[in-house]
């Protein structure tokens, strides 16, 4: 799957704007590929996959493009 950063925390984690998607995706820190935290800035595109924990749907292997 692909969309957009559209929020960062300064805890680590952020949400993503999932392209033909209502809801936006929940993220850590830990489940970035080939790419820092503190690299990524809003706006930047990523790639995906959307997996199910005990607190909802949430993106992990996320990668910048």
């Amino acid at each position: 799957m692909e969309g957009t950063i559209k929020k960062l925390t300064d805890k680590g984690y952020g949400f993503i704007t999932v392209d033909g998607e209502e809801k936006d995706l929940f993220f850590h820190g830990n489940e970035l590929q080939g790419v820092r935290f503190d690299e990524l800035k809003e706006g930047d595109r990523v790639s995906f996959e959307k997996a199910t924990s005990p607190k909802g749907e949430n993106a992990t292997n996320v990668t910048r493009i």
